[in-house]
């Protein structure tokens, strides 16, 4: 398997990778993009680009990803399920390698009732492991899903995602391993604030031998406040938020609650850097794309490698 993608180059290098999140807007504001990819030149590997995220309409993943690419920067195009069918979800991927995006992520997406159009159709023609493997045979095999060739196939690096901390807890390890078998090249985590648990999570990983079979990139998010820290505890599903974070934010007075959520992400990194089978971090700092280069180099990964 041979991509141009700029984040595997960092990876195969050995050096810890960072991504972040470029969530497109809500209508068309292209300098918005930019702007947030502004925040994020010479700072990241790799920018997510997210897909309707929260099942909200925003502006296309593929058309912010070009918008990225066009100012120099390196877009990880993330694709769900839930939005398109295989017809569809192939158009895009051709279409996204053709513009010169060679790095996604594949997904399921959130539940259309989650969103602001909760009576949309949700598709999921393909489930996020069946986009892996379609979009690895479209990569290695240069075949579309229905078995046709492709002429010039998409040499995508293909990335996936995963939630440690979903229950059952004890099946999570099996679903990536799936991913993994899919195809899978990199993978993205839920953000992590219970490092204990998330510990307990790559013991597995780690005794099944899938830390050397895909670059695992540990997630990340600077909460903002303790109303913020409190949400996430209490009604994200699939995330866990320890008591005493929560009550570290509010022992501080509101004003300095920002800069203590930058301080314990920061504090997490650094914890997570010494866990076998890390190969990077993913920072999640939604709507906050100014604070990562802060974030970034207080955590000693800058400057980033050049390869």
């Amino acid at each position: 398997m041979k991509t141009e993608s700029h984040l595997e180059k960092v990876l195969v290098s050995g050096n810890l990778a960072v991504t972040s999140e470029c969530g497109p807007p809500r209508g068309c504001l292209p300098d918005h993009v930019r702007e947030k990819g502004g925040y994020l030149r010479g700072v990241v590997d790799a920018i997510n680009v997210t897909d309707n995220q929260t099942a909200m309409v925003r502006m296309s993943s593929l058309a912010a990803s070009v918008l990225l690419k066009q100012e120099g920067l390196n877009p990880l195009y993330q694709m769900v399920t839930r939005d398109r069918n295989r017809l569809a979800m192939q158009a895009d991927i051709i279409g996204a390698y053709s513009l010169g995006i060679d790095t996604m992520l594949c997904l399921s997406g959130d539940h259309t009732q989650f969103g602001d159009h909760p009576m949309a159709a949700n598709v999921h023609d393909l489930d996020s492991i069946q986009l892996i493997q379609m979009v690895k045979a479209m990569r290695d095999e240069g075949k579309f899903q229905g078995g046709a060739d492709i002429k010039g196939p998409p040499k995508m690096f293909i990335g996936a995602a995963a939630n440690p901390f979903a229950d059952p807890f004890e099946l999570r390890v099996l679903r990536l391993a799936k991913k993994v078998a899919a195809g899978a090249d990199f993978i993205q985590t839920q953000c992590i604030f219970n490092v204990d648990k998330f510990e307990k999570w790559m013991e597995q990983v780690r005794r099944r031998g899938l830390h050397k079979q895909v670059y695992i990139l540990a997630g990340v998010t600077p909460m903002k406040s303790v109303g913020a820290a409190r949400y996430m505890k209490n009604k994200v599903p699939g995330m866990d938020v320890p008591q005493d974070l929560v009550d570290r934010m509010g022992s501080v007075p509101k004003e300095k609650q920002p800069e203590e959520g930058i301080t314990i992400c920061i504090e997490t990194i650094d914890r997570l850097k010494k866990i076998e089978g890390i190969a990077g971090f993913h920072i999640m700092a939604i709507d906050w794309e100014e604070k990562v280069k802060e974030i970034v180099d207080r955590a000693g990964l800058l400057p980033r490698p050049q390869v």
